[in-house]
């Protein structure tokens, strides 16, 4: 099965309806993303915790890395240039951290608050190489900014 970001959005959206907390926020929004595409076989947050760190947060699958800094993996990338990574063959990615020895390939979005602060990233991994691609990075990105633009709006 395929996810349908509109209408994973439109789930995602009344589920975190109301609710400014930045934890329980990743939480749902996680569940609800794992469950709803076959090729996440991985889906989950790092929270930046100081700077230039990110540790793990709320997240669907085996064990994930619990640290990473800005200067390594696929994750650190996405938090030290604020953009999105999307990475069709891990193997190939300079510097990648091997949290799982099954993962292909990767998309990694950074996770910006109401204020423009980064609150972490998104990182949802696939055993299939090539699973991720323009589209993903919109969906995904729409649904992020929906939810998250809430977290410290001033």
């Amino acid at each position: 099965m395929r996810i349908d970001y509109g209408e994973t959005g439109r789930v995602i959206a009344s589920l975190c309806e109301g609710e400014s907390d930045e934890v329980a926020l990743m939480a749902t929004v996680v569940c609800e993303l794992h469950h709803a595409d076959d090729r996440f076989d991985w889906t989950g947050f790092y929270r930046v915790t100081e700077p230039n760190l990110l540790k793990i947060g709320p997240y669907q699958g085996g064990h994930g890395c619990l640290v990473i800094p800005f200067s390594r993996g696929v994750c650190g990338a996405a938090a030290r240039t604020g953009e999105v990574q999307l990475v069709e063959d891990v193997e190939a990615f300079p510097g990648h951290i091997a949290c799982s020895s099954t993962t292909r390939s990767e998309i990694v979005l950074p996770v910006w608050d109401g204020a423009g602060g980064l609150l972490g990233v998104l990182d949802i991994d696939s055993d299939a190489p090539g699973a991720f691609g323009p589209a993903d990075s919109e969906g995904l990105s729409a649904i992020l900014t929906q939810v998250f633009d809430r977290v410290n709006a001033t």
